[in-house]
């Protein structure tokens, strides 16, 4: 079986990247923007999952069914989200729900 073989400069570079996106993460962690400090600090977060996955997965070269299952995988993520925010947006609808 013969697959793609990556560069180790390839390798090297998405480490520094996800380095980076650490190093933005603490410095997010220790400004205050609100509400948008876990907006921000996930987006980074799911980008440096997204370089995870696409380069040393080896995502990026594989066959279509992979990149089905990836995505089946965040749909499902997405729906897990969605419910897990629609417990949390209702509390309080019910009195003595919310403390």
């Amino acid at each position: 079986m013969s697959g793609h073989v990556a560069p180790k400069s390839m390798y090297y570079a998405v480490f520094a990247a996800l380095i980076v996106g650490t190093a933005l993460t603490v410095m997010v962690a220790f400004i205050d923007l609100g509400a948008m400090n876990n907006v921000l600090m996930l987006g980074i977060a799911c980008t440096k999952a997204l370089l995870v996955i696409l380069f040393f997965m080896h995502v990026r070269w594989s066959t279509r069914l992979t990149w089905l299952v990836v995505a089946s995988g965040f749909f499902w993520l997405l729906i897990l989200f969605g419910i897990t925010m629609t417990d949390y947006l209702t509390r309080g609808w019910v009195p003595g729900t919310w403390r």
